[in-house]
């Protein structure tokens, strides 16, 4: 997985679609954010003394990620239809 996302940026930044200062931004805001992120979960490990903590706020991430997707998708299926646009369902009775 991380041999083909590098060999994505290396083929974006060979195309002159990669832009630098853009990514570079990210990159730090990500280490930073990360940093941030170690050390407050680490001293609450030290706190509640339970590692398991991680495996909650791992689950945590993952349900709300979940749920947001979902959201999204089920507000861009009500505009779709809303609009009568394709979904990429074609008409049975057609055939």
């Amino acid at each position: 997985m991380t041999f083909s996302s590098s060999m994505s940026v290396v083929e974006y930044y060979l195309l002159k679609r990669f832009p630098v200062p853009y990514a570079a931004y990210f990159v730090a805001v990500a280490t930073v954010a990360a940093l941030i992120g170690q050390h407050a979960v680490r001293k609450l490990i030290n706190i509640l003394g339970r590692a398991s903590l991680i495996i909650f706020i791992l689950a945590f991430t993952i349900f709300v990620s979940a749920i947001s997707l979902g959201g999204v998708g089920i507000s861009n299926m009500i505009q779709k239809i809303q609009r009568h646009e394709y979904m990429g369902f074609d008409n049975l009775c057609k055939y």
